[in-house]
């Protein structure tokens, strides 16, 4: 089996936001890895810190943001001598991310299309830009190349799409333009935030379809960034759950889907419709996130955990190996061998175990 090659390395990240109503810990102490050609994705509720940990990737943080500790190591392969190089991208200088990370080693896919395209420009110069700059490319090069990549992602009559503007074009056509303008580069990781919320269902499916077809081509890494867990059960290898700034379970998709541990992962995949339910209303989690001006003491998920032991008010858990799993880990006190065995909600277990017979 071939040994896997890490891309990124998160460790130890912290980032807070200075606000009017004071400190914000926006992120609180993120580990995170990505490795060649695989996906990961980050779930948890508006707020949780998802896109601000992409937005650190790629160093574009709001101008009150700071971040306070950690590192974000990047490894890729040099073409010519197939030598491996790392560099911390916190490290760098703005100038050094502009011309050499962003967009042509990472490429970010936001999730309002009409807030990455410039309305004055045509959809053929906001592809071609990016290789002109990056590589030096001439425009005839440029102009080739982006007709390829919009026939690429699936774009028909390409040359004629080529001298549209944005506003001319479909909301699903919007975001394919978006996804051209990303992998304009070459890069080798693709971060999608959001890339599907504004669209309808059937140009959705297209589009994560899409992303993986692109991926399989190019042998891409790919981080996705959603709320929506039935987007991840399509396109994920790995699941990380956020929670109040913090990484509180992490394993592969399986592990996620059929064997969560965290009480917080339970009310996630409580919370997604499902056709089939017997109840007349959708779960919800109860309660509201913390409020990260102050300072959390214990488990920030403790108040709404009707699960939670008096150690949770007290004192932050550490992140659990799940028991013959070399991936599953878990930040919850339910995992020490100490304490009572919780089972998940019965309901829950139900409707996980209709979605391994169904193959989600």
């Amino acid at each position: 089996m071939k040994e896997r090659q890490r891309i990124l390395k998160i460790r130890n990240l912290n980032i807070s936001f200075k606000t009017d109503s004071g400190k914000v810990s926006a992120i609180r102490g993120v580990n995170l890895d990505l490795y060649k050609g695989e996906t990961i994705a980050i779930v948890g509720e508006s707020g949780s810190g998802k896109s601000v940990t992409t937005k650190a990737i790629m160093g574009i943080l709001s101008k009150n943001g700071t971040i306070d500790s950690g590192s974000i190591e990047y490894t890729w392969e040099d073409e010519q001598t197939k030598e491996l190089h790392s560099v911390d991208l916190l490290q760098l200088k703005e100038a050094q991310m502009q011309k050499e990370i962003r967009g042509r080693k990472i490429a970010m896919v936001f999730q309002d299309p009409m807030t990455s395209l410039n309305p004055t420009m045509t959809i053929g110069k906001q592809i071609m830009e990016p290789m002109m700059y990056h590589y030096g490319k001439t425009k005839q090069e440029a102009y080739a190349q982006a007709v390829e990549l919009l026939e690429l992602v699936g774009i028909t009559d390409a040359k004629k799409r080529m001298k549209n503007y944005p506003h001319q074009l479909s909301g699903g056509m919007r975001q394919r333009i978006v996804i051209a303008i990303a992998l304009s580069c070459d890069p080798y990781v693709l971060i999608c935030d959001e890339p599907t919320t504004a669209l309808d269902v059937t140009i959705q499916a297209k589009i994560l379809e899409l992303i993986q077809e692109i991926q399989k081509k190019k042998n891409l890494s790919v981080i996705y960034i959603t709320h929506d867990l039935g987007v991840v059960a399509k396109v994920a290898d790995f699941v990380n759950v956020m929670y109040a700034g913090k990484i509180i379970e992490t394993g592969t998709i399986d592990e996620i889907f059929y064997d969560p541990r965290h009480p917080y992962t339970w009310g996630l995949l409580s919370a997604m419709p499902d056709l089939d339910t017997d109840d007349d209303e959708l779960y919800t989690i109860p309660g509201t996130p913390p409020n990260l001006t102050q300072r959390i003491e214990g488990d920030a998920f403790a108040p709404r955990n009707k699960y939670a032991l008096k150690i949770d008010f007290r004192k932050e858990p550490p992140m659990f190996d799940v028991p013959g799993s070399s991936s599953h880990k878990v930040a919850s006190w339910l995992m020490h061998e100490n304490a009572p065995h919780v089972e998940m909600p019965a309901a829950l277990r139900k409707r996980l175990e209709k979605m391994r017979k169904g193959g989600m």
